[in-house]
């Protein structure tokens, strides 16, 4: 599946289905978001976390989902984990893709967008408000109910401001993130613009 439709930027947006043959790009992604503070500081490097985590996305990857144990009952479970990767017009065709987003069902129903990251070169231009936007339009990002921002990024601020165009309400704060939901069947408040992402 592509995604494709104009903005009110002078770019199209694409989307295709993340895959394996993306991990180098989104581990790429990550370890620099870790690094500015959007994701876990521990991701940012070698280490057992790491690798614990790379390993677990690249099964999600291959597979589409992420096998874990329920905490409460000890079973091991299968939870879905969509993704998609984006392309802006000046990076379409044999260029990589610039840009991510990753989606959790959650135990409660719809999803929680995971992880997404786009490559600092290309922001400030609008391309995090434009991969948002397209994220969400799709059948994944319409069930989408949950965000975690860490507070600690760069972007925090304005990823918040970006969610709200979208619904996302913050609800509540842990030690280093703050959880944004929204109700589904919501209709964005944007006005032409999306949103931005949260590395």
């Amino acid at each position: 599946m592509e995604l494709q439709y104009g903005t009110r930027h002078p770019h199209i947006v694409m989307l295709r289905p993340a895959h394996i043959g993306h991990l180098a790009m989104l581990r790429s992604l990550i370890r620099d978001g870790a690094r500015e503070g959007s994701f876990q500081p521990e991701l940012a490097w070698d280490s057992a976390a790491s690798d614990r985590f790379f390993g677990e996305l690249r099964q999600a990857l291959k597979t589409g989902y992420f096998v874990v144990e329920d905490r409460e009952s000890g079973t091991m479970q299968t939870v879905a984990v969509p993704g998609y990767v984006y392309w802006a017009d000046e990076t379409a065709g044999s260029e990589p893709p610039v840009g991510f987003g990753l989606f959790r069902a959650s135990p409660s129903g719809g999803y929680e967008l995971w992880l997404a990251g786009l490559e600092g070169a290309v922001r400030g231009r609008g391309h995090g408000r434009a991969m948002l936007k397209a994220l969400f339009a799709t059948p994944t990002g319409q069930q989408t109910r949950f965000v975690r921002v860490r507070r600690s990024g760069q972007y925090a601020t304005a990823v918040a401001k970006l969610l709200a165009d979208h619904g996302f309400t913050a609800t509540r704060e842990t030690k280093n993130e703050t959880w944004f939901v929204r109700a589904l069947n919501v209709a964005p408040r944007w006005s032409g613009g999306g949103t931005h992402t949260a590395a």
